[in-house]
């Protein structure tokens, strides 16, 4: 039976294509805090690995080539996230926000530079597919939830990992390097949120500016709702782009444009209302570590 005129299938097939940027962020954050570190930078992470993948497709033609791209910067930018936060114990939200407003004002450069337009790229053919279900990045976001839920509760790293987010100290004292740990959170944080970025814009077939539009902020609500796990992140993302889903069929109703727009938002203080109170978040996440401290 057909809502509001659009077939059910349609309609799930853009809730999927919409979730999957939220589910890949949701999840690569969920490592970084787990590790201890906050990482406000997904937004810029997102956009820096869009951009990559716009650009290595436009140079080549070719998806994989976009996606080693958008992996690259996407790392690049992590490993300067986690220098300044983890080595240089910078505050984490300072840095976080920092991050995002050099990557934006970098890939507008980049535009400019590359393209000679400083809101958007030139049209790449992005990955050509009869079914969603066929996409590689789609693919990636599916086992990024299984993968990253064995990873961090059925293996000795994912034990590490989330001992250092609890209480670096002890898990220093128990000889687990906090520092490692924590880059290698930060960096699969980067790396899965770049992936989210190529598949963005291979789905849009352009880069434009500042195009990540709200969706590393959302993921974080993401992953706090779903409770610091793959899978709950990947289910609170289900629920962010089905709200999505609806502000864009309800556009063409006769509610305000501008209520519609604010949608997303809404839903997303409600729920954090609720669930922020029931949720512990990781003890030591945010907290820099001193190798010396002395407990208080």
């Amino acid at each position: 039976m057909a809502i509001m005129g659009i077939e059910p299938t349609v309609i799930l097939l853009q809730i999927l294509r919409i979730a999957v940027p939220y589910v890949l962020t949701s999840v690569g954050a969920t490592f970084s805090e787990r590790a201890g570190v906050v990482n406000l930078a997904l937004e810029g992470l997102i956009l820096i690995g869009a951009f990559g993948a716009a650009y290595g497709q436009f140079l080549t033609g070719s998806a994989l080539v976009g996606i080693l791209c958008a992996l690259f910067l996407g790392l690049l930018v992590a490993l300067l996230f986690a220098f300044v936060t983890v080595t240089l114990k910078a505050d984490q939200i300072v840095a976080g926000i920092a991050i995002n407003i050099l990557v934006m004002g970098a890939t507008r450069f980049g535009l400019t530079l590359l393209f000679g337009s400083s809101m958007n790229s030139e049209r790449i053919m992005g990955i050509e597919v009869p079914f969603i279900f066929l996409d590689p990045l789609f693919l990636a976001a599916i086992f990024a939830v299984a993968g990253g839920h064995y990873l961090l509760f059925k293996t000795p790293y994912g034990l590490r990992l989330r001992a250092t987010g609890e209480s670096a100290e002890t898990a220093d004292s128990a000889g687990i390097n906090v520092d490692r740990m924590r880059y290698s959170g930060v960096l699969l944080s980067g790396a899965l949120a770049a992936l989210a970025g190529a598949f963005l814009v291979f789905q849009q077939h352009t880069f434009t500016d500042n195009m990540s539009a709200g969706r590393g902020y959302i993921a974080l609500a993401a992953m706090i709702i779903g409770k610091w796990t793959p899978l709950g992140a990947a289910l609170a993302s289900l629920m962010f782009a089905t709200t999505e889903s609806m502000e864009i069929w309800l556009q063409t109703g006769w509610i305000p444009s501008q209520l519609v727009q604010s949608l997303p938002y809404i839903v997303t203080l409600l729920v954090l209302a609720g669930f922020v109170g029931r949720a512990s978040a990781p003890r030591d996440a945010g907290t820099p570590f001193e190798k010396n401290r002395k407990s208080e």
